[in-house]
């Protein structure tokens, strides 16, 4: 069975990603991972290149989220779980453990993607790490 074609939205907002400085995640309205950019390949330290697409219960066993108290955060939790799921933005600092092995603290802003005709189309997120100073 052949995969279906991505919506043209998802297409040009993964382009558009590609050319931004600052770290971008892509998450198809099924869940899986579509695309993060150079940036996020930085601090999440694997090359989407050599994770490819996959589906959300793969992306909780490869990256540990916590809350700044140490507190494991669930997927739905998460500011693109809120956002894929409630269909409404949300924002979060976060701590995760990159596949370095070391622990990053970032804020992360995500919202939901809406296609034309009200189509639901997935979420996005914007993240950086936190610079406390």
């Amino acid at each position: 069975m052949a995969a279906r074609q991505k919506d043209i939205e998802l297409i040009l907002l993964r382009q558009w990603a590609s050319y931004l400085a600052m770290p971008i995640w892509i998450m198809g309205e099924d869940g899986s991972l579509l695309y993060y950019n150079e940036p996020a390949e930085a601090i999440l330290g694997l090359r989407f290149d050599e994770s490819g697409e996959m589906p959300l219960a793969e992306l909780s066993r490869i990256f540990e989220t916590r809350t700044a108290d140490d507190a494991p955060v669930a997927a739905e939790d998460l500011p693109i779980g809120v956002a894929l799921i409630q269909r409404r933005p949300a924002h979060r600092r976060i701590r995760v453990r990159a596949l370095d092995g070391q622990w990053r603290t970032i804020d992360i802003t995500a919202f939901p993607i809406e296609g034309q005709s009200g189509r639901h189309l997935g979420a996005m997120a914007i993240f950086w790490e936190a610079n406390d100073g």
